[in-house]
């Protein structure tokens, strides 16, 4: 089975269950597991900060910083595909008080311009802004790369009106294989940044917030509140540890097999190759779940997120013969009018 679906469905590898097997552990709750301290010493300096906490999903990760950003009934800022406010199940409010308005843009990609009109000062009869948010890459707009000079924009701006930002850095390691820039260059833009070990990385579990040592300590505190103490948990982040060794290099890879699997896909109106940065193919098919069952029947997996539109995802999991076989069933399903 060619599992395109998303980047989550990867397994640990041979090297990384043995590493996962050797890991010295402790209680992450008392702070004394070695694997969790290492692993998030190693994720802040890589992103060019103090600290970092290591939490049990990105959701989570995501919803403690904004926590830390934002008091309760004042507002986020983010974009209308954004995850946070998509496929986080209404945490910003529900647990914890945040308000939350959004901006338009195609594909997810950062304009500037549109955030500063959005941003309320403290005001008797407005609800205050307090943070923005970004997401980079960008999942639902196509695995967009947000540009760097938006980026530093942004935090300009944040800075002008004392603002704080957050980096839904989920996929960073692919914006940052595509670009070349530097992870603490990223990083040192935002007060706050989650990060994903179980999507490209390929590890089984696990995400970072990254952050300066205050707002750490106190993302420990909401991590306990909302169920994430963790104790023995070291085998977990020892997988981690070799993902961000092992894994972030090869993500170029996976860019190439996306648009492999674009340039195949584009000559039947499906999809833009021109759009595809990193792994990431948005496909546009009407009544797309049929065509993900008639793929799935034939040993590739897609998945249908709307009624006429989805997406595929290239991870280490797919190699170039399993891209040479999503690539003869889709364009055959296309090609034949079963789409």
């Amino acid at each position: 089975m060619v599992d395109l679906r998303s980047d989550t469905v990867t397994r640990p590898g041979p090297a990384m269950l043995e590493a996962m097997a050797n890991a010295e552990v402790g209680d992450d709750v008392y702070g004394e597991d070695p694997a969790v301290n290492a692993l998030e010493a190693e994720a802040a300096a890589l992103l060019g900060h103090e600290a970092a906490v290591f939490t049990p999903t990105g959701s989570m990760a995501n919803q403690i910083a904004l926590q830390l950003l934002v008091p309760p009934g004042q507002e986020l800022l983010c974009d209308a595909k954004a995850h946070v406010v998509n496929f986080e199940m209404g945490a910003a409010a529900a647990l914890g008080g945040i308000s939350t308005r959004t901006w338009h843009v195609p594909n997810g990609r950062l304009d500037v311009s549109l955030v500063e009109p959005m941003i309320n000062l403290p005001h008797p009869y407005a609800t205050t802004t307090r943070a923005v948010a970004v997401e980079n890459t960008h999942n639902i707009g196509g695995g967009t790369v947000q540009p760097l000079a938006e980026l530093r924009a942004l935090r300009e701006l944040a800075d002008a009106y004392g603002l704080a930002v957050h980096l839904d850095g989920a996929r960073i390691w692919n914006a940052h294989v595509a670009t070349g820039v530097p992870l603490h260059e990223y990083g040192r833009l935002f007060d706050t940044v989650s990060v994903c070990l179980s999507k490209g990385l390929g590890a089984p579990v696990g995400s970072l917030l990254v952050t300066d040592a205050e707002r750490a300590a106190r993302g420990r505190v909401l991590r306990k509140r909302l169920g994430g103490g963790m104790r023995q948990v070291g085998y977990l982040a020892e997988a981690g540890r070799f993902a961000l060794a092992n894994n972030i290099g090869r993500l170029a890879e996976d860019h190439a097999r996306a648009r492999r699997l674009a340039e195949a896909l584009q000559p039947y109106g499906v999809c833009d190759a021109a759009q595809v940065e990193t792994n990431v193919v948005l496909l546009r098919i009407p009544e797309i779940a049929k065509t993900a069952a008639a793929a799935a029947e034939q040993g590739v997996r897609i998945s249908a997120l709307g009624p006429d539109w989805g997406r595929l995802l290239t991870h280490l999991d797919v190699d170039d013969a399993g891209i040479e076989h999503a690539v003869k069933v889709l364009t055959e399903l296309v090609r034949d009018g079963r789409a």
